[in-house]
Order: structure tokens, then C-alpha cells, then sequence
């Protein structure tokens, strides 16, 4: 059941009351999760937060702290489960689901009584009817129809009684051929809505709770879905609108105060180029897809081009090749007006977009973007002395500006991801590693490496590989072509991790592979473990990984 007045229907309803929070382990839930702990620690509300990475971390948290309390908040996870077949909860508990994954599962949507999903939905998700999905069960059908034959008794002839069943019996077949055919155009392809983070902004701005932080944090949750793919920018552009208001409301309101304060958060255009601020422009210029896609800066020549750009912008090589902090005040003044006025002769139109900056002290300046990857750096260092809740808990520590060591540590973290992602596309590409499949190209990675063990880098990956591959090839059908891409993460088990990505020609960022593994697997007899949320990624054994990717060759093709 969805529930649109937050405030009443949801938050007043945990005042008073022990919460568990399950934070699915992303950055937007990690966002919305920071501003919820930000408003129970001011309203004295007694929370636990879990972070999780699939839904038998769901199960298991679940199951262990099931007897602690009744009132569970999911966060991006659970919204496209059937929250009460897979944790058979008690009658009393509640939970309160607000996820950005699509679709909804329908049982959630159709339940009254103890699943809210916060929120109201949109016209174009496309959520079925009740009454084209679901109807009485077979034995009422069968004792409404002992009913109807005993009070027509002997009025109606054997021959009569056997017609009428089989014409239910047909009506029945009609009806469940067109419940499968609504819910497979539901549910074939799976997306993501609006920010998780933003949502729960909004209800502290309801609370009259909301401040700078909360507002920053709800930005960098809706950046990450424009960084990793996740919405078109057109969607993207429309929500800056409405943050845009709620900027100016409390900087005025931050201003009027008697103590003045030295966090400002300004909109303007800004560039896709990764962590340029606390990078070398070269290098920030190299890593970032859409400048090392359209100059193919993984060949000889690309690498010209570049030395060309530079030259034309007029920024001395030594300048270009130190961090950006160091160089020339009037360079950095000048760099994205270089930048813009250069941008449709080597085809950067791309690299200009609308961004948040985060401005606080003299010296520190940092974009919603430069968040994005600090946390994706932070959330995916997992080791052997570094657990997924330390990396998910220093993550959320790093949020604060306070812990600005933190938040750099991640920033170099993310250097070194990112150049271990160049590096690996050029290798694909001068190796010529892309295979296609027919409907669909593919890319294994038969060596297991530590920087693509986790869903968030294999994504990166995945995405510059597939633009690199489009902007190299010379088929036409490139374009139009999905990729598959694995990662061994486990090679003596033979465990991979395998992510299926739309084409780069897809208007909307919408995926047909949750579904489609699902079904190959079936066919393949292959064994899959679907845990994550994002049904597009799974793990995959490497002796079914060939046999799958047979079946998926015929299902798509």
C-alpha cells in the first residue's frame, strides 16, 4: 500500500518506538539512511541500522532482531520482493519499504495492512489493476459452483452441466493467459525511480527538520543515479529544479541567523570530468568515460588529440599534469570556459551539466559528484581486515564535513579505481576481448582482479567498456547492442559476478536482463544466485557460464 503523507502515516507512527533500519548497500540508501538517523537522534527515537548486500542479508537480519521490534524501515531494498513470503514476519509487524528500484512487487502494492511504501506512484510504472492479477482461489470457484448446480437441480441436464463448466474452465484459461501477459510487460524490465534520499529530505522539510546537510546528502543520492546510469538526465534535470528551491529557502534561511555560517551549496554548470578538482586535468580528462570515449584516448592517436586540446585551451603541459588546487589561479578561473568554448569542435557537449557545490571554509570545494565517487570508493574497499559494515559505517562517517580526512581518503581510493578501469578497457579493447553474442555482446574477465569484485565497479567497468567498444567499433549495430560483462570473484570456488548493461542507444535507462537471466538460467539448467536487488547482476558458476550464455543467445535472439 503506498502511503503519500509521510509525515502522519509514517513518521508519527515511530515516535515512541524502537526502529530497525535495513540500508541496502548503496549510496542513495546510504544518504536517505544518514538523514533519517539525523532526524531520530533529534526527535530521541531508538534505531538500529543494518546494512545489507542481498536478500539473504535481508533474511538474516531480519531473523535476528525479528523479537527487538516491530516497526521495520527498508531502505532501496525489499520494494520488489514479496516482503511477506520471504521473511514471514508476525502479524504486527509493519513494514515501511521506501525503495527506488521498479518495479514494485504487486503483492507489496496490494497489501493494506503491513507493507507501506512511502510514496505516491507514477502513471508511467504501469501498475496493473487488482482485479487483472488476482481472484478468488480454485476451492471457492469449485463451491460456488456445487452451490449454483444444487439450486438448479434437476432443471439442468448432464450434458448442460458439463458445457457450463468447461465454459469457466476456458473463461478461467482466458483470464490467467492475460494476468501472465500483464505481469510479464510489468515486470519485463527493471529500472529505477525517484532517489530514496530525496524522499526522506522531503519529509524532514515536512518535519520543518530539514538543514544543509540533510539537503546535501539528498543531493549527492540523486547525483549517484545520474553518475552510474541509473535515470536519463532528463529526469535528473527535473529534480534539480525543485533542490533548487529548497537551496535558496534555507541559505536565506541559514543567512537571517544570528550565527552566520560557512556552508554554502551553489548550483551551476559544471563538467563530467571525474574528481578534477582534486586531479590532475589530464588525468581527470583520461579516466572520465564521456572525454576518453569520444577522443578514444586508449590509441596513439587519441593521446595526440588530447595534447591537442590542451595546447588549443592554452594550459601548459606542466600546469595539466599537476593537481588542479596547484595550478595557476587564473587557469583554474578559466578552465571551464576553456573547456566550454572548445566542447563542440572535439565533441564534449557532453562533459557540460548542471551540478551542485558543496562550498565550506576558504578552501574546501567539493561536487556532488566528487561525494559519489568517494563513497563508491569507500563502500567497495572491502578486504580481509576491512568488512563490508566498517566500509559501509566509515562510508557514512565521511558524509560529515567534519570527517574531510575521510572523504579525501575515498577520493584516492577512487583514483586508483578509476585508472585500474582505464587500464582494463584498453587491454579489452587492443585485445579485442568484446565477443558478440547475436543479440547482445559480451566480455569475460577470466582473471579475478579486487577492484571489479563488487557490483559498483564492475558497472564503471562495464559502462566505459561498452561506450569505448561503440565509439571503436565500425558496425552499425553497435549502438544497439547490449553488454554482458563478468568478473571471476572467487576463482577456486568458480564463483563470478556477472552485470548485464542496456545498449548505449537506449533512450531510457530501463534492463532487460533481470528477467532474461532468470529465464536463461531455467533453460541452461545453470545454477544463479539472484541475491542483489538490482536483478541485473547475479553470481554465476564458471562451468554454467557457457551454457548459459547459449540460452541467453536464443531468449534474446
Amino acid at each position: 500500500m503506498f502511503i503519500d503523507d509521510l509525515k502522519n502515516d509514517f513518521y508519527s507512527n515511530l515516535v515512541g518506538k524502537r526502529v530497525l533500519v535495513i540500508v541496502n548497500y548503496d549510496i542513495d540508501a546510504l544518504c536517505g539512511s544518514r538523514i533519517l538517523q539525523a532526524l531520530f537522534q533529534n526527535d530521541q527515537i531508538l534505531y538500529s541500522i543494518v546494512p545489507i548486500m542481498g536478500v539473504s542479508g535481508l533474511q538474516r537480519t531480519y531473523a535476528e532482531h525479528r523479537s527487538d521490534t516491530k516497526n521495520i524501515i527498508l531502505i532501496n531494498c525489499g520494494g520488489c520482493i514479496d516482503i511477506l513470503e520471504t521473511l514471514q514476519p508476525e502479524e504486527d509487524s509493519v513494514f515501511f519499504i521506501c525503495d527506488s528500484h521498479r518495479p514494485y512487487d504487486v503483492c507489496n502494492i496490494f497489501n493494506d495492512g503491513q507493507i507501506k511504501i512511502l510514496g505516491k506512484p507514477n502513471d508511467d510504472e504501469g501498475i496493473p489493476e487488482f482485479e487483472s492479477i488476482f481472484r478468488d482461489s480454485d476451492s471457492e470457484e469449485d463451491s460456488s459452483e456445487e452451490d449454483e448446480d444444487d439450486e438448479e437441480g434437476e432443471q439442468m441436464t448432464r450434458m448442460q452441466k458439463f458445457e457450463m463448466k468447461m465454459e469457466r474452465q476456458r473463461q478461467k484459461r482466458i483470464w490467467e493467459a492475460d494476468r501472465n501477459r500483464i505481469m510479464f510487460e510489468y515486470s519485463q524490465f527493471s529500472y529505477y525511480g525517484r532517489s530514496s534520499a530525496l524522499v526522506l529530505f522531503e519529509l524532514a522539510w515536512k518535519l520543518s527538520k530539514d538543514t544543509l546537510d540533510t539537503l546535501w546528502w539528498a543531493i549527492v543520492g540523486v547525483t549517484e543515479q545520474l553518475v552510474m546510469g541509473k535515470i536519463e538526465s532528463a529526469a535528473y534535470t527535473l529534480e534539480c529544479n525543485q533542490i533548487q528551491s529548497h537551496v535558496s529557502r534555507l541559505s536565506n534561511k541559514a543567512s537571517n541567523q544570528s550565527t552566520q555560517t560557512a556552508v554554502r551549496i551553489t548550483f551551476e554548470n559544471d563538467l563530467h570530468l571525474a574528481m578534477y578538482r582534486h586531479w590532475s586535468v589530464q588525468d581527470s580528462l583520461r579516466h572520465s568515460i564521456q572525454s576518453a570515449c569520444k577522443m578514444r584516448l586508449w590509441t596513439a592517436r587519441g593521446e595526440k588529440r588530447l595534447q591537442e586540446l590542451l595546447v588549443e585551451m592554452g594550459l601548459p603541459l606542466v600546469q595539466a599534469r599537476q593537481t588542479f588546487g596547484a595550478m595557476d589561479l587564473v587557469l583554474r578561473k578559466e578552465f571551464y570556459g576553456m573547456i566550454e568554448k572548445l566542447a563542440e569542435k572535439y565533441d564534449l557537449t557532453d562533459l557540460i551539466y548542471g551540478s551542485f557545490t558543496l562550498n565550506y571554509g576558504y578552501r574546501f570545494r567539493y561536487s556532488a559528484a566528487d561525494y559519489v565517487y568517494s563513497l563508491l570508493a569507500n563502500l567497495e574497499s572491502v578486504g580481509t581486515d576491512r568488512l563490508p559494515e566498517m566500509c559501509f559505517l566509515e562510508a557514512m562517517d565521511s558524509l560529515g564535513r567534519v570527517n574531510r580526512a575521510k572523504l579525501d581518503g575515498g577520493l584516492e581510493r577512487a583514483k586508483q579505481l578509476l585508472s585500474g578501469i582505464f587500464r582494463q578497457v584498453q587491454s579489452c579493447l587492443e585485445m579485442h576481448q568484446v565477443q558478440s553474442a547475436g543479440p547482445f555482446l559480451y566480455y569475460i574477465l577470466t582473471e579475478q582482479n579486487t577492484l571489479f569484485c563488487c557490483p559498483y565497479s564492475l558497472t564503471l567497468l562495464t559502462q566505459f567498456i561498452l561506450r569505448a567498444h561503440v565509439a571503436a567499433s565500425r558496425s552499425r549495430r553497435a549502438p544497439d547492442l547490449p553488454l554482458v560483462a563478468s568478473c571471476p570473484v572467487d576463482l577456486e570456488r568458480g564463483i563470478f559476478l556477472m552485470i548485464g548493461i542496456p545498449p548505449t542507444r537506449e533512450a531510457s535507462p530501463k534492463n532487460l536482463f533481470g528477467r532474461a537471466f532468470e529465464q536463461a538460467a531455467i533453460k541452461a539448467a545453470a545454477t544463479i544466485s539472484p541475491d542483489f536487488f538490482d536483478t541485473s547482476c547475479i553470481q554465476i558458476r564458471r562451468e554454467d557460464t557457457e551454457r548459459f550464455l547459449d540460452a541467453l543467445t536464443v531468449l534474446l535472439s
